[in-house]
């Protein structure tokens, strides 16, 4: 997984007469202990939180010219978001998607300038559930839809967050027309073991019809190369998550077809 540096900030003390100027270090500084909280309470609506957006905001709003900068608030963010309240981690969901309603351009060779979305999409894997209603209306959406690098980033940033909410969106991009977005959904649809046996038994069965049917493509005419390059594309993310959803191991979707006959009434967690 990408993942952005957080630089080490405060080496320097200002002057006691010059107030250092804040920093996403600074900003986050305030600790819990510091608070007077109830036992098991996390600190909420903290102005900390507040100012980091802000300045997350500020730089993210500079057309380019300062995401370095605002993928270190990013950074930040992320480790704050686990010791934060309800209300600073819907916050904190909301700063970063709204990174991905920015503006870049891509360059003439079509290569996107999208080191920001990608790090408000990586981070945002990992602040669920909050986030999976804002990962879904990212995928596919307009404005970065021809950005596969990110779009593959948002959807296994969507599995990363664990719920049930995701199932059904990645699911349905395992019909999308690019190869590249199928092959991301069954990576993150392979996340999903967490779900309870039934649900992730359908899920397995999704995954097994799509390679299934397209191998049997490959298999029925041997000049069909555009099958043979999406199944070529497909079909590792596909059998390493019908591996880890079901804890059994099969290497052809011939043989996980005849293993789901014999096995998809059984107790699958059983033996676990």
């Amino acid at each position: 997984m990408i993942t952005s540096t957080l630089l080490i900030l405060l080496t320097n003390v200002a002057p006691a007469s010059t107030p250092a100027a804040p920093t996403p270090a600074r900003l986050a500084a305030t600790t819990c202990a510091e608070r007077p909280i109830q036992d098991g309470e996390k600190p909420d609506k903290r102005e900390e939180i507040k100012e980091l957006l802000s300045v997350l905001k500020g730089h993210a709003g500079k057309r380019g010219k300062e995401d370095q900068e605002a993928i270190e608030v990013i950074d930040t963010l992320n480790i704050e978001f686990e010791n934060c309240g309800a209300k600073d981690r819907k916050d904190i969901v909301k700063g970063l998607s709204l990174c991905l309603k920015q503006k870049r351009q891509a360059s003439k060779e079509g290569v996107f300038d999208n080191k920001l979305f990608i790090a408000a999409a990586v981070a945002l894997g990992n602040m669920g559930p909050e986030s999976a209603k804002p990962l879904i209306s990212w995928i596919g959406h307009k404005t970065h839809r021809k950005d596969v690098p990110l779009q593959r980033w948002l959807i296994l940033s969507l599995g990363q967050t664990q719920t049930k909410a995701a199932v059904e969106p990645l699911i349905d991009l395992l019909s999308h027309q690019k190869a590249g977005i199928q092959a991301a959904a069954a990576e993150a649809l392979g996340g999903l073991q967490g779900l309870e046996q039934k649900k992730r038994k359908d899920v397995f069965n999704s995954l097994l019809k799509v390679i299934t049917a397209l191998k049997g493509r490959v298999d029925g005419d041997v000049n069909d190369t555009i099958a043979r390059e999406r199944y070529d594309v497909i079909k590792a993310p596909m059998i390493t998550a019908l591996q880890i959803l079901s804890g059994h191991d099969e290497r052809n979707p011939d043989d996980w077809q005849r293993w789901w006959n014999k096995n998809k009434k059984k107790d699958w967690d059983k033996d676990a």
